[in-house]
């Protein structure tokens, strides 16, 4: 129940602040993946500041394991791929 008023009480925030800006709800898509964008970014601050009040240093190999994996998912490596022969087709698997 907790995350659920959490939820609205972050949906209201938001709302709020499209009717300061003049932004109408739904958002156009630029504005919301920017809002997003945001959301993904503001996440990675509570940790990152965490680890600086701590005392830990904030090094790049931290910030490339816990922040940018966040923010950007799984990224595809393209080493699977030989792109002249590649099909537009998804790779089956045989099972059995």
């Amino acid at each position: 129940m907790k995350m659920y008023l959490l939820s609205l009480g972050a949906g209201l925030l938001v709302g709020v602040i499209y009717s300061l800006l003049n932004v109408r709800s739904p958002a156009p898509p630029v504005i919301a993946l920017v809002g997003l964008l945001g959301i993904l970014v503001g996440e990675q601050a509570v940790p990152l500041v965490k680890r600086l009040m701590s005392g830990n240093p904030l090094t790049v190999s931290w910030v490339g394991s816990r922040c940018i994996p966040h923010v950007f998912g799984e990224l595809p490596t393209g080493a699977d791929h030989d792109h002249a022969g590649a099909s537009d087709r998804a790779p089956t698997r045989r099972i059995g």
